[in-house]
């Protein structure tokens, strides 16, 4: 049974994450980082919440397998993003924005694949080529360029902290997930009680960052390039979503209809099997079907029961 939902949600369909926040402060400064990565990012804002699985996803319109895939991709990003923040916690442009108590996803990420894969999730799951990307370089930048990890902050939390409520209600609807929170603890901050003070905190404190003018131009265009990665990771999952064909049941598998790359079948990608040698089962259904010996033995069966049909006819 599909986990689309057709009904109409009470949240807007053109939601943005723009209009989820709050009026800032009206003493920021043009120059401020945190004002430089709100207009400099516009464009990029823009373009990620009209991507297909976006959209889809906020009118309601998303299927339970592709949502485990999603937060798979979230579970790798913010595994790289927060342990290259711990790392680089004590650095000047790093260390004001260190919040692991009040921001940091991992482990909530891990509590919903438990709900969606079983105790077993790490070695059910894998990261997608488009999550690799975005992985690599965050890493890159904790590694060599740390004063850019604010950039990757910045896109990620800020847009959690902003439309996270309505993104875990239309998941809750959608996919009929428990009241409870079981399958989006993601979108919980237990320990920030007021999200719009919390911004205004953040925000403060990117804008007492000690960076110079390229350093702060240089954040922007990373920012940019978080967006880009993020962008790649919806069209991943917009592809793989056109392969569903049904809907896969609680604890069941997905079904590939035997179109487009073999390995981006979600019951590949996802390792659902259980062993590297197994694959896509409507694949390798296919493949039986091809063999000489089975094409025999089937024209054999139905010579048999056209037969039968004939003679029961007469």
């Amino acid at each position: 049974m599909s986990s689309d939902v057709s009904e109409s949600l009470e949240e807007p369909e053109n939601f943005s994450y723009e209009e989820a926040e709050e009026d800032e402060d009206e003493s920021v400064s043009p120059t401020d980082l945190s004002e430089m990565l709100k207009e400099g990012t516009k464009e990029a804002h823009e373009q990620a919440e009209n991507t297909q699985f976006v959209k889809d996803f906020l009118k309601g319109r998303i299927k339970r397998e592709l949502f485990k895939l999603g937060t798979v991709a979230l579970y790798h990003t913010y595994a790289a993003l927060e342990e290259e923040i711990e790392r680089n916690k004590d650095r000047v442009a790093v260390a004001p924005l260190y919040f692991p108590l009040e921001l940091h996803r991992t482990a909530a990420l891990a509590k919903d694949l438990e709900h969606f894969y079983g105790e077993g999730w790490r070695e059910k799951v894998q990261c997608s080529e488009a999550t690799q990307r975005y992985v690599d370089r965050i890493r890159h930048v904790g590694q060599h360029e740390h004063e850019l990890l604010v950039a990757h902050a910045y896109t990620r939390y800020m847009g959690d902290l902003s439309g996270g409520q309505v993104l875990k209600k239309v998941a809750q609807r959608a996919l009929k997930l428990p009241s409870t929170g079981e399958g989006v603890q993601f979108y919980v901050f237990e320990n920030i009680s007021s999200p719009q003070k919390f911004k205004q905190l953040y925000r403060a404190r990117m804008n007492a960052l000690e960076l110079d003018q390229r350093a702060k131009e240089r954040v922007v265009e990373e920012a940019n390039k978080s967006f880009e990665f993020n962008m790649q990771v919806f069209d991943e999952l917009d592809k793989i979503g056109n392969l569903l064909t049904e809907e896969a049941q609680e604890g069941g598998l997905p079904v590939h209809d035997g179109k487009g790359d073999f390995h981006k079948c979600p019951y590949y990608a996802a390792k659902l099997a259980g062993t590297e040698g197994s694959g896509c089962p409507y694949r390798l259904a296919l493949a039986m079907l091809q063999q000489p010996t089975i094409q025999l033995a089937l024209a054999a069966c139905l010579v048999v029961v056209a037969g039968i049909a004939a003679w029961y006819v007469m």
